[in-house]
């Protein structure tokens, strides 16, 4: 099975998915091991900031595979070039750029890049703050756990 049969596979739930591309992670084809925020020299990860936006770019070889974390906010992403395929707990799509889609909260993502792709995510940041680190912690769970645990600490 070559990759992009993988994550089209109707076989493979999210967390299925993620467990095998996390456990194979090279750092060159399989990106994301589930652990830590994705922050890999081979994206060519670009961050940018507007008032209280924080934007986030990351350019995609062809045939790679990136394991996202999941997103805690409703947010939007563009595609700006390429052709993406992504699996999500609601299935799986093919997106060809220019094309944008709004994204709800618990959203974890693989992306497979089916051609060189340009990925912009668009997330708030209501404080202005600056510091990657920190506002990546606001902005997405490392896992399942950690979610169910922030939507916890969300209700009154």
């Amino acid at each position: 099975m070559n990759i992009k049969e993988l994550i089209t596979s109707k076989e493979q739930s999210i967390e299925k998915l993620t467990s095998l591309i996390s456990a194979n992670e090279d750092g060159e084809t399989f990106i994301g091991n589930g652990k830590e925020i994705v922050d890999h020299k081979v994206l060519g990860l670009k961050h940018s900031f507007a008032d209280q936006v924080y934007i986030r770019q990351m350019e995609m070889e062809q045939g790679r595979l990136v394991v996202g974390a999941i997103h805690k906010h409703l947010h939007v992403w563009f595609l700006l070039t390429g052709n993406l395929t992504i699996s999500t707990k609601d299935g799986v799509e093919d997106y060809e750029a220019p094309c944008y889609v709004i994204s709800k909260p618990g959203t974890q993502r693989v992306i497979y890049a089916n051609e060189d792709s340009i990925f912009v995510n668009i997330h708030k940041n209501p404080t202005n703050n600056k510091n990657i680190k920190e506002l990546e912690k606001e902005i997405v769970a490392l896992n399942k756990q950690d979610y169910e645990k922030y939507i916890r600490k969300q209700k009154p």
